[in-house]
């Protein structure tokens, strides 16, 4: 089965999912923004990476910004209908130029939704500026205030209505990030939140979602398990890691076989709490992965701030049918506020297969205005959907880690 040609069952139901999606959006609280990787191959279209803190924002076409300032300003005012004034929090990173893009874009669009738009945090405060592609973000001197109980986060000696976070906290929660003003909630950092996490939430709404379209909930989703506690620099923890990875694989192969796929699996092993496309390798078996030399191994078990790894999340590969003319693989990347898919760009990378992971330093983007022609036969059918789906995933972790 391809769900490309399933596309006219998505719209003759669009009334149902619409109303499904709105009644859904009211019992969790859905996250201003997030981001996810989407696999098409055809036979099955799935989100693999969800992220709540994005970071690819200069990568939106300017044609997506009105609607995407109309959508923050929504969840904004519905949030806080006083609020005038976003501080965005972003990442350290003082030298990377497309970072400082997505900030700058990120404060234009805040900006355009009618809002005072301040950036900085501590950390950047010995920095005036930062060099983006587009010219330098001025940054605004920020510091940390004790209010009471509380450590406050301070704009020139005063406290902004409300802290947009665009730091994913691999490291910890920072001081002054607390309050009930920051969103997305710190909680939702790496420091606390899983891989896993996203799809145990996740598989409630595709199993709702594929019943209503009468089409296997496998179609719509990756297949995956947890290995918890690998100590993966002694070998008995690779040998346990491997003998699950190929019990893993031959119910893949099993899978395939009966959907008539004729394609060798692949799975992901990928850190739980990772980011960055680090701690990310792929096998096809459990012999290759215990043949893998220390130099990758170690790349297995670091993550962004050098915290440990032990638990790993093993994800079905799903192949990308998406091409360029040269045959270079590309993956469609959802940008959503408010829950709502509201921009679309493309991940490509002609040094990569169809299978691998396509995040790396060779890989470029285009927007949907310059490649939808091209790869976006799906964008606002299956891979909204799935991206959609996510997004009140994401919810609802929050909702499990808050109570």
């Amino acid at each position: 089965m391809n769900l490309s040609d399933l596309n006219e069952l998505v719209e003759a139901k669009r009334q149902i999912i619409t109303e499904w999606m709105n009644a859904k959006r009211q019992e969790v609280p859905i996250p201003i923004y997030g981001s996810v990787d989407v696999r098409d191959a055809g036979w099955k279209i799935a989100v693999v990476d969800a992220n709540h803190f994005p970071a690819g924002f200069n990568n939106i076409a300017k044609e997506d910004e009105q609607h995407i300032s109309a959508l923050l300003k929504n969840h904004i005012r519905r949030r806080d209908t006083n609020c005038e004034w976003v501080h965005l929090y972003p990442e350290s990173h003082t030298r990377n130029a497309a970072y400082v893009e997505n900030l700058t874009t990120l404060q234009r669009l805040i900006e355009k939704a009618g809002f005072r738009c301040t950036v900085g945090s501590p950390e950047l405060a010995e920095h005036g500026s930062l060099a983006g592609i587009s010219g330098p973000l001025n940054l605004d001197y920020v510091s940390i205030i004790q209010v009471g109980d509380e450590e406050s986060i301070v704009v020139d000696g005063v406290a902004p209505d409300m802290i947009l976070l665009n730091n994913d906290l691999t490291e910890g929660i920072v001081p002054g990030l607390t309050s009930a003003r920051v969103s997305p909630p710190p909680i939702m950092g790496w420091h606390q939140r899983k891989k896993s996490h996203h799809y145990e939430a996740l598989s409630e709404y595709v199993h709702e979602i594929a019943e209503m379209l009468e089409i296997e909930p496998w179609h719509l989703m990756t297949d995956w398990f947890v290995s918890k506690d690998k100590c993966l620099d002694r070998e008995s923890c690779r040998i346990e890691l491997a003998a699950e990875v190929d019990e893993f694989i031959d119910k893949i192969k099993q899978k395939y076989h009966s959907m008539a796929i004729e394609r060798e699996p692949v799975v992901f092993i990928k850190n739980d709490s990772g980011t960055y496309g680090l701690g990310i390798l792929s096998v096809k078996s459990g012999k290759e992965l215990l043949s893998l030399s220390n130099r990758k191994m170690n790349k297995l078990m670091y993550s962004k701030g050098g915290v440990d790894v032990e638990n790993f999340l093993i994800q079905e590969g799903v192949p990308t049918r998406l091409k360029t003319e040269d045959g270079g693989p590309v993956e469609p990347v959802v940008y959503l506020v408010d829950g709502q898919a509201a921009s679309w760009f493309y991940r490509v990378n002609e040094k990569k297969s169809d299978i691998e992971n396509l995040n790396s330093p060779s890989s470029t983007f285009q927007s949907h205005a310059e490649a939808g022609h091209l790869y976006g036969e799906n964008s606002h059918s299956w891979h909204a959907l799935v991206a959609e789906l996510s997004m009140l995933a994401m919810g609802k972790e929050f909702s499990n880690y808050r109570d």
